[in-house]
């Protein structure tokens, strides 16, 4: 295609733009846009960069706090203060639909594109999570996809260097077609050190470092745009391609060239390559740019408008202090990586792209970005029948079994339940020497600020079968869970960065989900003091088949820090010692909705959220808090999938001890054993700090219910042998790994 062709309609539609769009743009232009032009507004207008859809909403969640240094939008990622100096700047981000159709290199590039947000900033990446959703893990494409997503995180992240500590993984039908793969970073920079993606300075030159550029990922943010369908195999050319040993020479030399005076800005090449990186900086630094598209390292002969759009991996913008060229150069030439000046900063906000001399197109950066040019619209929203529907169900429907302890087998075996070793085994966790939880976890990972007494604990979280059944109520159940987590690990809920993931927001009934989700997690947030520090929106996340199109889940996933203030308050999940007390905090109810023992056990797909109360869940979280800072605590480990029973097994799991407990009698026992009700929290006690224990929790009225004592490894339900602890450990450890090996 010529690049300076005049482009069409047709060619604005393929690109994913609207016809009222197209016009748009001729006017912002004063005239028809040349293809090169019209492919950077496809990219920069698309769903995936601008946000066009979401913005309204976005704008609505709470964006300040106690340690907040950047709010959301302001930089490629959130920085939040963490005391002695330093700062944890983190993110979390989607690569569905290159996973879809691609899932080693989808998975892989999702990693690297995560760590290039950090350490663009200047920022170290020390560790990672990852949040994972999939189809039936008996199908064989949920098989194909489970492996290659879960090789491309390892291969790369594993390459790359820095320790993946925590996350999680789902499977439901809902996936089959369009998994979710969300890759979250954090990394650790001094305040005030931080590097901004901005351009200023009329004539500073502006270069490209990393690898040279290829083909792969055109058109990669608007392929994020749209739905997936049987077709969507085609556009395996819009994956990128990723090189990990690449990227760990320029995370180095980005590190050293922090050192210097010689940044003025710099941004990731991440969607829309040289398109987003040259538009954003020089928006954000209200100048311009030119750029000579013949100066960009190439591996293959490419169309001017495909350099633009070009998302090849490990490449990044520099924008450098004019006079300080050759110290740019000289670090890269040491890390033997690509630096070429391809550009200089203008004034005015124009960003003219060149090739050989000559004029391909101009754009004027502003119209282009989020927060400036770019649409924005107030969809529609309605809510589903199914909603109604789900408030309905009635635990009394729903016969008790009498058989507890062969419902508690299956339990185990669960896929949402049973171990995740199978895919976290291929990660490496140590790397690095931060990662705190390797020998005896926690509910978080919890990793070593090195030189200080603190730690930072950090943890991604999503129950979207409760988000499906009620959005408000199921994000901030999302939000407390990510909280409860740090908590029970020892930290203190700092800040929040999601990933939201949605079906097509021009349906009303999906953007119904995505207004209660936003709702939900601004009351969530503000509670517990979280702000949110930025993310990803990620919709069309759906299938298309045939006639019918079945969006996923909703599937707000939330990534939260927290900051453990003294590294002695480090609390992990296991038993400690035979003869501990065993307490749960917070109240027992007649509850299962949305449990996997419903769903799974009963068949019962549709239900309400289990109960929920948000003031309950933050006194019970202080309480918590308040607890392991005054030392009596042994242990603690939240309840969330599989209820009471999968907590004290998987305590017993990390510790090979068993336990003996008594179940409340006014409580049906399969809603005591199974249920998924909030806001609880399972601890141990030593005998001499019994006392001490009750005295704490009787002042602030929490609820709390002591449940039995540790065992050498015997597991008793109502006096009741239900075998040992290592007989469900084995179901446990192998149940997943047998069904995905098959």
């Amino acid at each position: 295609m010529n690049s300076t062709a005049v482009a069409t309609l047709e060619q604005a539609q393929e690109m994913g733009l609207r016809p009222e769009e197209f016009d748009k743009i001729k006017e912002i232009l004063g005239r028809n846009p040349n293809y090169l032009e019209l492919s950077v507004y496809g990219v920069m207008w698309s769903e995936h960069c601008s946000y066009k859809n979401s913005i309204v909403w976005l704008k609505k969640l709470p964006k300040k706090g106690p340690h907040m240094l950047v709010e959301a939008g302001e930089e490629n990622a959130g920085l939040v203060d963490i005391g002695d100096g330093l700062a944890c700047c983190f993110k979390i981000e989607s690569h569905n639909h290159p996973s879809a159709v691609e899932p080693y290199q989808g998975a892989a590039t999702g990693v690297g594109g995560i760590n290039r947000d950090i350490f663009t900033m200047g920022a170290r990446p020390i560790a990672q999570l990852n949040s994972l959703r999939f189809g039936k893990p008996t199908e064989d494409r949920t098989k194909w996809l489970v492996k290659g997503v879960s090789k491309g995180i390892g291969d790369y992240g594993n390459a790359f260097g820095i320790p993946i500590v925590g996350g999680e993984v789902y499977f439901d039908e809902c996936y089959h077609q369009n998994p979710l793969v969300n890759a979250f970073s954090a990394g650790i920079v001094e305040v005030g050190k931080q590097i901004s993606a901005t351009s200023s300075g009329v004539g500073n030159p502006v270069f490209i470092v990393g690898s040279a550029t290829g083909k792969d990922g055109i058109h990669g943010a608007s392929f994020a745009s749209k739905d997936l369908d049987e077709d969507s195999a085609e556009d395996i050319p819009s994956v990128q391609v990723g090189d990990p040993f690449q990227e760990k020479l320029l995370l180095e030399a980005t590190m050293e060239l922090a050192t210097t005076d010689a940044v003025v800005g710099m941004q990731d090449m991440g969607a829309a390559g040289i398109t987003c990186s040259s538009c954003e900086m020089s928006a954000a630094g209200e100048h311009g740019m030119d750029i000579w598209l013949d100066k960009v390292p190439l591996r293959q002969n490419m169309e001017p408008w495909e350099i633009l759009l070009s998302e090849s991996q490990e490449r990044m913008l520099i924008v450098v202090e004019k006079g300080k060229e050759q110290k740019v150069l000289d670090i890269f030439d040491k890390w033997d990586l690509e630096c070429e000046e391809i550009g200089v900063v203008t004034e005015g906000g124009t960003v003219n792209y060149y090739w050989d001399g000559e004029l391909m197109g101009t754009v004027p950066a502003e119209s282009a970005v989020l927060g400036g040019g770019a649409p924005v619209y107030h969809r529609e929203w309605s809510e589903p029948p199914y909603y109604q529907e789900f408030k309905k169900f009635d635990i009394n429907t729903v016969e008790e079994p009498v058989d507890l302890k062969s419902i508690a087998t299956k339990m185990v075996a669960l896929p949402n339940i049973a171990s995740k070793r199978f895919i976290y085994e291929q990660y490496d966790s140590m790397v690095g020497t931060r990662n705190m939880g390797t020998n005896d976890p926690s509910d978080a990972g919890v990793v070593n600020i090195k030189g200080t007494d603190k730690a930072l604990a950090m943890s991604v979280d999503c129950n979207s079968r409760f988000v499906n059944a009620d959005p408000e109520v199921g994000c901030a159940m999302a939000v407390s869970e990510a909280a409860r987590n740090i908590t029970c690990s020892g930290g203190i809920p700092s800040a929040v960065t999601n990933c939201l993931n949605f079906g097509n927001p021009y349906n009303p009934e999906v953007y119904w989900q995505f207004v209660g989700s936003i709702k939900g997690m601004s009351a969530a947030c503000e509670k517990f003091e979280t702000p949110v520090t930025g993310g990803n929106v990620s919709f069309y996340n759906q299938t298309q088949i045939g006639d019918k199109i079945e969006p996923v889940f909703p599937t707000p996933t939330i990534g939260m820090i927290g900051v453990v203030e003294d590294k002695k308050f480090i609390t992990t999940l296991s038993y400690k010692a035979k003869g501990d007390l065993i307490f749960m905090i917070g109240a027992n109810r007649d509850d299962i909705s949305s449990s996997q023992y419903l769903v799974n056990i009963h068949g019962i797909l549709n239900s309400s959220t289990p109960h929920f109360d948000l003031e309950e869940e933050y006194a019970n979280q202080k309480q918590v808090q308040m607890l392991i800072r005054e030392g009596v605590l042994n242990s603690a480990h939240d309840l969330s999938e599989g209820g009471l029973w999968v907590g004290l097994l998987e305590k017993g799991f990390a510790s090979g001890l068993g336990f003996d407990i008594t179940l409340p009698a006014e409580y049906r026992k399969d809603a005591v054993l199974f249920g998924e009700a909030a806001s609880r929290i399972l601890v141990t006690v030593s005998e001499e700090n019994k006392d001490q224990f009750i005295d704490l929790m009787m002042l602030n009225g929490c609820d709390f219910d002591l449940l039995g004592h540790v065992t050498k490894g015997s597991i008793r339900v109502d006096d009741e042998d239900w075998g040992n602890v290592s007989d469900f450990q084995n179901i446990y450890d192998n149940a997943l790994g047998t069904i995905l090996s098959a």
